[in-house]
């Protein structure tokens, strides 16, 4: 009769995968992802330290070494994609171009960075306690403003209009802009191209037809 043969089998214990670790300057960045995210999503207040720290995979306290709190990281959040959003329209107004042209290439711009950074235009045109007068939206048409200033300044110069006005003017045709970026946000119709052409057509002819002292009819 044969007998059974029974191997001894060693039961190891499963290798468990490394975790890697984060260097401090990767795992800030991290933060700042999640934090755009969830900021864009469900706006300052809807958003917790809690919910950052878990979709992070980290405890709440690394949120609080890097950024001080929820708001510390907003505030850096949002100072990036008003950099992001500046340069984008500083470039366009830096051409020496026709001044109609450089008018389209800043609506461009804007529109263009609605449509590649959605989540970043999100948050900067949401209202938070660290975006009243000088932060999100009100400062991005404060700043966009000062960098179409100059350029109003000249063309109403070279016009015989005063320049003392080109601040007033630039904040208008910036607010104008900015406003029907923000519509263009939730409806995306009609095309970027089309949108920015009609942007332009108003913008650029109402310019046109300024009047040197501009009067009330209402009686």
């Amino acid at each position: 009769m044969m007998g059974h043969v029974t191997d001894d089998v060693v039961t190891r214990p499963r290798a468990t995968p490394s975790r890697v670790r984060m260097t401090g300057k990767q795992r800030r960045e991290q933060l700042l992802d999640v934090g755009r995210a969830l900021f864009a999503e469900r706006g300052y207040d809807g958003t917790s330290i809690e919910e950052i720290s878990a979709r992070a995979g980290v405890s709440k306290p690394v949120v609080y070494e890097h950024f001080g709190g929820k708001e510390g990281l907003y505030a850096v959040v949002v100072d990036r994609e008003m950099e992001q959003l500046l340069d984008r329209i500083t470039t366009a107004l830096a051409s020496a171009a026709h001044p109609r042209v450089i008018l389209e290439r800043a609506a461009l711009a804007l529109l263009d960075y609605i449509e590649t950074s959605t989540d970043g235009f999100r948050i900067l045109v949401r209202d938070s306690p660290v975006a009243h007068s000088t932060g999100g939206f009100a400062s991005l048409i404060s700043d966009a403003a000062s960098q179409v200033e100059h350029i109003l300044a000249a063309q109403f110069k070279a016009r015989g209009f005063a320049t003392k006005h080109a601040p007033m003017y630039a904040q208008m045709l910036v607010g104008m802009v900015a406003l029907t970026g923000q519509w263009w946000l939730e409806v995306r119709s009609p095309k970027k191209a089309d949108v920015a052409a009609h942007l332009v057509n108003l913008a650029w002819n109402g310019l046109s037809g300024l009047e040197h002292k501009p009067r009330l009819t209402g009686g």
